[in-house]
């Protein structure tokens, strides 16, 4: 799906100040993951071209999958999949996402689940997006945390420094 790369950049751009940062009442806004990826999984599917092969699908449980339970890979729910459902052939990116507040044990986590379903599942993209103000140490953190996935996948880096501004690959 040559077109992804321009769908992230386009829908990262459309994501406002109010799916970036939750207003709490009370208190300092907050990143919430969850309302992030659900603004995004909007945006995206507003770009999406039509009559496309592939399908954009979020949060799939994946208990229940045979296949994926012996590449023991069916423990993963996925942020966002770029796939053909009930096609082992038509995988082609599995996003995941954290706000640059994540901890150290979500993004081994991450890391892990992207290289697992890009070396063994047969997704053809993995990309981790971050999201949020402050992700200059993103880079080095990740870096340093995936010395410790055995296997580790080649992993697009994305980073969406702020609202409607697009996300920018900085490696993969």
């Amino acid at each position: 799906m040559e077109e992804l790369t321009t769908i992230i950049e386009k829908a990262t751009a459309g994501i406002s100040a109010e799916y970036f940062y939750l207003r709490i009442d009370g208190g300092d806004s907050i990143y919430r993951e969850r309302v992030y990826c659900y603004e995004l999984y909007h945006q995206m599917r507003l770009c999406w071209p039509e009559n496309s092969k592939f399908y954009l699908n979020g949060e799939i449980d994946k208990a229940a999958h045979p296949i994926l339970k012996e590449l023991g890979a069916d423990y993963a729910k996925p942020d966002l999949l770029v796939h053909q459902p009930g096609y082992m052939k038509g995988n082609h990116a599995i996003i995941e996402v954290k706000s640059s507040q994540a901890e150290k044990k979500g993004i081994l986590k991450d890391l892990e689940t992207l290289s697992i379903f890009k070396n063994k599942v047969g997704y053809q993209r993995a990309i981790y997006l971050f999201y949020g103000n402050d992700l200059d140490g993103i880079p080095a953190r990740v870096k340093e945390i995936s010395t410790q996935v055995d296997k580790l996948a080649s992993i697009e880096l994305w980073l969406h420094r702020e609202p409607n501004k697009p996300a920018i690959k900085v490696s993969s």
